[in-house]
């Protein structure tokens, strides 16, 4: 897959502990790279890296982002070909509780990365992994382009914002213009589930943790829109980035592309539960908070843009994302002495087979 890119190539990843880091690590590793994690702890003893086998990762770092002599510590101890920045706060509740701290992990952790790539002469390309919610969002109910405007009317929003900012003046300022710098990149997916989340105030781990103590679901607004996908969609397509800076090392442009489902998988949250319910059986609630934190009411990605320079499409559409993420969640938790890790495996297997059926280019 991915044309063979990924073999033997040492690859730092930051926020390798988390949901998507950890996806992201297992899939690496099994391309044949070699991961160099940089990263927090782990927040739960449930989540995914904690069921990552100990040969994952040719070595790790434990620490903040914004340590800036650890992280130059582990820059340098990797020697990277290539560069996923994954690292971030990420979760919109947390923002209203600590915004600073998430400005400053988000928008300013960014700007520390690449100045300490650039800094340290590193020739490797860079991914940054931002969020759909980065763009200014006007509940116009149009699905999102890369030519949008960015911006947020609450902090999570304007700091991921802002970290496209930053991306985009490093790039200006120095990655379009030292010579022997490597190519610069940010990507954005929509709502991403998927096994191994155990994150607060997140929907499809909250009706797991209701489900484990046999109570409904509590839904504060069971009619907001997302794009739902599954993580290995994502990262197929950041990892097709990877592929892509790769083949084409003198280009200057900074790449931006989106990476969302078909519009078909722009549902509601009511109908996220109801699809995850259909495979592990259970019970939710409408409860809307009094003064509830502002939220958009509808967020949609346009991929049009991943489709046309890179061939990516989803793969899976919304009732088998749902499905194989409650049958995770699901076999893990009423499963006495199941194989994770095998399941997990499996899963992105099934994933990479389906993508090579639809004849998607990154298969080969």
């Amino acid at each position: 897959m991915f044309g063979g890119t990924y073999h033997n190539k040492r690859v730092l990843l930051t926020g390798h502990t988390g949901f998507k880091g950890s996806w992201m690590s297992l899939w690496l590793r099994q391309l044949g790279a070699q991961v160099y994690g940089y990263a927090l702890p782990p927040r739960s003893p449930l989540d995914l890296y904690h069921l990552l086998p100990k040969d994952t990762f040719a070595q790790e770092s434990i620490s903040d982002l914004r340590d800036q002599a650890a992280l130059k510590s582990a820059l340098i101890g990797a020697a990277p070909d290539l560069i996923i920045h994954m690292a971030a706060q990420p979760l919109v509740r947390e923002s209203y509780a600590d915004p600073l701290e998430t400005f400053s992990v988000n928008a300013w952790g960014t700007a520390l990365l690449l100045e300490t790539i650039r800094t340290t002469g590193c020739s490797a390309p860079v991914i940054v992994v931002t969020s759909d919610k980065c763009y200014l969002n006007q509940n116009l109910g149009r699905p999102f382009s890369e030519d949008d405007p960015l911006g947020g009317h609450d902090v999570y929003s304007m700091s991921k914002a802002a970290t496209e900012l930053v991306v985009a003046a490093w790039h200006a300022s120095f990655f379009s213009r030292e010579p022997g710098r490597g190519r610069l990149a940010s990507v954005r997916a929509g709502n991403v589930i998927g096994g191994g989340d155990y994150a607060a105030d997140r929907i499809l781990p909250d009706c797991t943790r209701a489900q484990v103590a046999g109570e409904p679901v509590i839904l504060r607004n069971p009619a907001a829109t997302r794009p739902w996908q599954h993580v290995l969609e994502c990262l197929s397509g950041y990892l097709n980035v990877g592929q892509h800076l790769f083949a084409d090392p003198g280009c200057r442009e900074l790449l931006n592309l989106n990476f969302g489902p078909d519009p078909e998988s722009e549902r509601s949250v009511g109908e996220v539960v109801k699809a995850f319910f259909d495979t592990w059986p259970g019970q939710w609630e409408a409860r809307p908070e009094p003064n509830a934190l502002p939220e958009a009411t509808r967020l949609t990605l346009s991929h049009q843009k991943a489709t046309k320079l890179l061939g990516w499409h989803p793969v899976w559409d919304f009732q088998k994302a749902t499905q194989v993420t409650a049958e995770w969640y699901r076999v893990r938790h009423t499963q006495k002495d199941a194989d994770m890790l095998a399941l997990t495996r499996q899963q992105i297997m099934e994933y990479a087979s389906q993508a090579r059926a639809a004849g998607l280019p990154w298969t080969n």
